[in-house]
């Protein structure tokens, strides 16, 4: 308990308004905790992280953390997330975003983000929902889940983020729920020490917006529904093919090593000062 309250008063902005503005039940303050775990564990400091969050509940992380910190507009979080790391590569850069704010308006943002390899550290908060902005679908809505757009249930296909990464060539894709807390910890770790371009996809619950929508009565069902859905990737082979399509996968997909963005930018600044003295 020491432990945990010298994290609070370390990382936490003590001037922000407490208790946070997340809906009971919300996920994201785990996520607020397995970030400030992962941060601690490697040793680094406040000035050493740059945490960019997009427009909404996600983005409030950045409220509340006291790293430097920059809160922009929406879909565009992967945008100033590059310029930071491509000014100053030295920085340990964040990218904070919601599954709409990612994946909707700020698609090609992600594809090119994961194309480059651009060394910042992604985590999609999925809820499947907009939250903050009064429930409408998002790409990540599962089909015939209801939404106050969907009232008939989802027609359209949704994106699958850890398939979307992947195909797009990012070198490291990892995905948790908030209820695997040691396994979100474990990833978001190992991503934030990594170069290149990480993906770490949370599936974290939305209870105001999806979860009353879509028949779970209480928050503690929404949990429920990850424990008995989520199962670790050497797990699911072990399951007949029937069932293995009805469960939802995670631990680390990918995991390779690609020279970033910046790495190679700076070869060539290198080159060039060579040649031409």
């Amino acid at each position: 308990m020491a432990e945990v309250t010298q994290l609070i008063h370390h990382y936490l902005r003590h001037n922000k308004r407490f208790p946070h503005v997340l809906c009971p039940g919300c996920g994201h303050g785990i996520v607020l905790g397995s970030l400030v775990r992962s941060v601690h564990q490697l040793g680094l400091t406040k000035d050493e992280v740059v945490l960019v969050a997009g427009i909404g509940c996600s983005g409030r992380i950045a409220v509340y953390v006291d790293f430097n910190t920059v809160h922009t507009t929406h879909g565009r979080t992967l945008t100033f997330a590059t310029g930071i790391k491509m000014a100053n590569p030295r920085l340990k850069v964040i990218a904070v975003m919601g599954d709409g704010d990612a994946l909707s308006i700020g698609g090609n943002h992600f594809l090119h983000a994961a194309r480059r390899n651009i060394g910042v550290t992604a985590l999609i908060l999925n809820n499947n929902i907009y939250g903050m902005t009064g429930g409408q679908s998002s790409s990540t809505t599962a089909e015939n889940c209801y939404s106050t757009t969907s009232p008939y249930g989802q027609q359209e296909q949704s994106f699958d983020i850890v398939e979307l990464a992947k195909a797009a060539g990012a070198p490291y894709v990892a995905r948790s729920t908030v209820l695997h807390v040691k396994l979100l910890d474990r990833i978001i770790t190992t991503a934030l020490a990594r170069p290149g371009f990480n993906l770490v996809e949370v599936l974290t619950p939305c209870h105001t917006q999806f979860g009353r929508k879509n028949k779970f009565k209480t928050t503690v069902d929404m949990y429920k529904w990850y424990k008995k859905n989520a199962i670790p990737l050497d797990s699911l082979s072990k399951l007949p093919q029937e069932e293995q399509n009805q469960r939802t996968p995670i631990g680390i997909f990918v995991e390779e090593n690609r020279p970033s963005l910046e790495e190679r930018y700076a070869a060539i600044t290198c080159r060039l000062e060579e040649a031409s003295k």
